[in-house]
């Protein structure tokens, strides 16, 4: 059994092009995160034939960056990744301000692996507006 057989296989996120000219394709547990970025990186309505599909982070963007801003972005993220991503469980969403930007948090996702349990973590930035 390949990675791809037990945790799938996409279009690598970024798009890109591979080593042999052919579109490059992700599979197994990068395969994962990557869908995990996908899914907090689209705006709700973005996407025509699923229009609740997506994490809808842009939406903070020109809120303040206080404790209340990072809760519902920590809410938003857990939600998203509930409904869309059923290949892991999350162990914890925290979102704390960005030490080197003061217009940004860094939302951190510990999840584990439905199929294997093990453990992984995903972060990104979101922009806020002050």
């Amino acid at each position: 059994m390949t990675p791809g057989d037990l945790y799938g296989r996409g279009i690598a996120f970024p798009p890109r092009v591979g080593a042999d000219g052919r579109l490059a394709w992700s599979e197994g547990e990068a395969n994962i995160r990557e869908n995990i970025e996908i899914i907090l990186r689209t705006e709700e309505r973005e996407r025509l034939n699923l229009p609740t599909f997506g994490g809808g982070l842009r939406t903070f963007l020109f809120e303040p960056n206080t404790v209340t801003t990072r809760f519902q972005i920590q809410d938003r993220i857990t939600r998203a990744l509930q409904q869309w991503e059923p290949r892991i469980v999350i162990s914890s969403v925290d979102v704390e301000e960005d030490p080197r930007d003061p217009r940004s948090a860094v939302a951190t996702v510990n999840y584990q692996l439905v199929a294997t349990r093990a453990a992984a973590q995903v972060s990104l930035r979101v922009q806020l507006g002050g």
